[in-house]
């Protein structure tokens, strides 16, 4: 067989053993909590500084 080549045979009727309640559920690690920030700045502000940083980085 060449590169990339596969035995039909193995795709076919594959015996899984698996169990479906030993799966993960989605809200298990849901979480609650609050999110702050360390600027009082305004989207605006930090939009202009991201467009300094990336000017300056243009510069380099």
């Amino acid at each position: 067989m060449g590169f990339g080549s596969y035995d039909e045979s193995e795709q076919q009727d594959q015996d899984n053993d698996f169990d479906e309640d030993d799966g993960v559920t989605v809200h298990e690690n849901t979480h609650e909590g609050k999110v702050s920030f360390d600027s009082d700045a305004s989207q605006d502000e930090l939009l202009d500084q991201l467009n300094d940083i990336k000017d300056s980085d243009d510069e380099s």
